[in-house]
């Protein structure tokens, strides 16, 4: 069980696998209000970040899922730095379908939505770990700029244009869905660039170290194809997002 092996090499460098930066999950930590002892549920949890720094800042406790073996691990080596191995605790496994053996007062999908099909499945998974009136967390892309082409779409990461919304579309979509937008933090330019730049240079140090392995075609294809996608479409095009919700 893992993710693609792409995703291992050109992010194995990062602590964060999102368009956020630490001082971003530094705000949302700050506006969520979290008290000491709250327990959060962290679905797709990545290298640990979030956890981490909410654990030794906020000292809340929590569990994170991934079924990323490296960066579960990577998760766990976080811990360890920080000193909050004893309030935190990463599971390597498929996030889709985990609930939580205690109610949680914050439960979060942080960029993973397709663990549960999609905003509405995964929400709907998030909330059988909720306790009652506890905060619900997605991270997800929305359209900054409507692309006008499939091609261009697809350039951004999409298949179609029609697989995000724009920002009014996704925040009336929660109301719609019976639920109070109570806080969002949202990615800006330079948050897109140190989670897209990031990976070039771990592509190339893994290029260098591992020139005769199989798979050295695909990165070097994503090396020598990215940066100018990325200026020209993802920057430009995509937005991204943590929306705090309430049930009504």
């Amino acid at each position: 069980m893992d993710i693609p092996r792409i995703f291992t090499i050109s992010e194995s460098a990062h602590r964060i696998h999102n368009p956020f930066t630490p001082e971003k999950y530094a705000t949302l930590g700050q506006a969520l209000r979290l008290q000491p002892g709250d327990r959060v549920l962290d679905l797709g949890s990545g290298s640990g970040e979030m956890l981490c720094t909410w654990a030794r800042d906020h000292a809340i406790t929590g569990v994170g899922v991934d079924m990323s073996p490296l960066f579960s691990q990577q998760a766990r080596q976080r811990a360890e730095t920080l000193g909050v191995s004893h309030a935190v605790t990463f599971i390597h496994s498929d996030a889709s379908g985990f609930v939580a053996s205690a109610p949680c007062d914050v439960a979060a999908c942080i960029g993973a939505t397709w663990i549960g099909g999609g905003v509405a499945g995964t929400l709907a998974l998030l909330e059988k770990s909720l306790k009652p009136g506890g905060l619900l967390l997605i991270g997800e892309p929305y359209w900054r700029l409507l692309p006008p082409t499939e091609a261009i779409a697809r350039a951004c990461g999409a298949t179609a244009p029609g697989d995000f919304l724009t920002l009014p579309e996704r925040v009336a979509s929660f109301s719609s869905s019976g639920y109070d937008l109570v806080e969002m933090v949202l990615a800006d330019q330079d948050g897109w660039d140190r989670y897209e730049a990031a990976k070039w240079l771990t592509m190339r140090r893994w290029l260098d170290e591992n020139p005769g392995d199989d798979f050295a075609g695909e990165v070097r294809a994503q090396l020598t194809e990215a940066p100018l996608r990325h200026v020209t479409y993802t920057r430009e095009y995509l937005g991204w997002g943590v929306f705090a919700l309430l049930a009504r």
